[in-house]
């Protein structure tokens, strides 16, 4: 099955995949700018003091030392970033992706990256109640819910527009090409069936969804159908042929029962000698067992006062 999902879904081969950014502790980073502000500030007083001193000649040299490290703890800071459990941050500098950072905290990268936070946790995608036709051609409603999550953030971030939307639209198209390729019900009990083989359909669903949305980054954990039944329209004339399917297997149980009830009965009367029966008798009394164990009704039963024969 899956070979024919792959010759059937052909998407294209990932051009950027997840990479590890070069990132550094953010607690260091902050100490060492609050460092670095704290020098820039003691070097801006020393030199207006010593301007002072100078009567007015301004110590330019201490003035504009103050100010670069000023600007050094503003660099130093504005690469500083946080990161929450369950969240990445993707790095791009000049528009070039530079990698992924995964380690939740207090982080510290290039000052000039942009970073963009991507979540990496477990989501659900419920698809609606889509209205199709199945295999058979008979109109169906269905409905599934896919458990995924995001793997490759450089894929989900730079090969899809959107990747919560392709989710969504690759899990609603897979849906319905798994509804269109299999019978509601398997009336001819060959093959398999939405309604009788839920586990095998499901797992099918789940290879198909993941073989659509790799190509975003996306592994699927698990999906499920979430609703099956035919449409309004032939849901009443559907009922009744499963009630009538229904009703004959029920007879045909019922007649193989009676039937070895009364091949037992005979072998039983033979075998101890209870009564010596003609053929006639025989079938006569397989006659009224038959009757007996098949109705639907209770029977009345009859007292013979004569003999066997009158």
């Amino acid at each position: 099955m899956s070979a024919s999902i792959e010759t059937t879904v052909q998407m294209p081969a990932p051009v950027v995949r997840e990479k590890r950014a070069r990132e550094l502790p953010g607690l260091l980073l902050f100490f060492a700018g609050l460092a670095v502000l704290a020098v820039s500030v003691w070097t801006f007083i020393e030199g207006i003091k010593t301007t002072d001193a100078a009567d007015g000649d301004p110590a330019v040299g201490l003035l504009l030392t103050g100010v670069l490290l000023f600007l050094a703890a503003a660099v130093i800071w504005k690469g500083l970033f946080t990161v929450a459990p369950g969240e990445v941050r993707v790095l791009q500098f000049l528009g070039r992706y530079v990698g992924t950072v995964r380690t939740d905290g207090l982080r510290w990268a290039n000052p000039l990256t942009t970073r963009e936070k991507i979540s990496v946790r477990i989501r659900n995608h419920e698809t609606a109640t889509l209205k199709v036709n199945d295999a058979d051609g008979n109109p169906i409603e269905i409905a599934a819910v896919v458990v995924w999550q995001v793997e490759d953030t450089a894929r989900a971030r730079f090969e899809v527009d959107d990747f919560v939307r392709f989710v969504g639209i690759q899990t609603e198209t897979a849906v319905r090409h798994i509804a269109n390729s299999y019978p509601y019900d398997n009336h001819a009990e060959t093959g398999l069936s939405l309604r009788e083989n839920a586990d095998e359909i499901t797992e099918t669903l789940a290879i198909e969804i993941a073989a659509r949305v790799q190509s975003a980054g996306v592994r699927v954990i698990e999906s499920r159908l979430t609703h099956l039944a035919y449409a309004p329209e032939i849901a009443h004339a559907m009922l009744q042929r499963q009630q009538a399917g229904a009703v004959v297997a029920a007879r045909t149980r019922i007649v193989e029962g009676a039937v070895g009830m009364v091949e037992l009965a005979l072998e039983r009367l033979a075998d101890h000698e209870v009564v010596e029966l003609d053929e006639e008798r025989k079938a006569a009394m397989v006659s009224n067992l038959l009757v007996v164990l098949c109705g639907d009704r209770s029977t009345q039963p009859v007292v013979n006062t004569g003999s066997l024969y009158t």
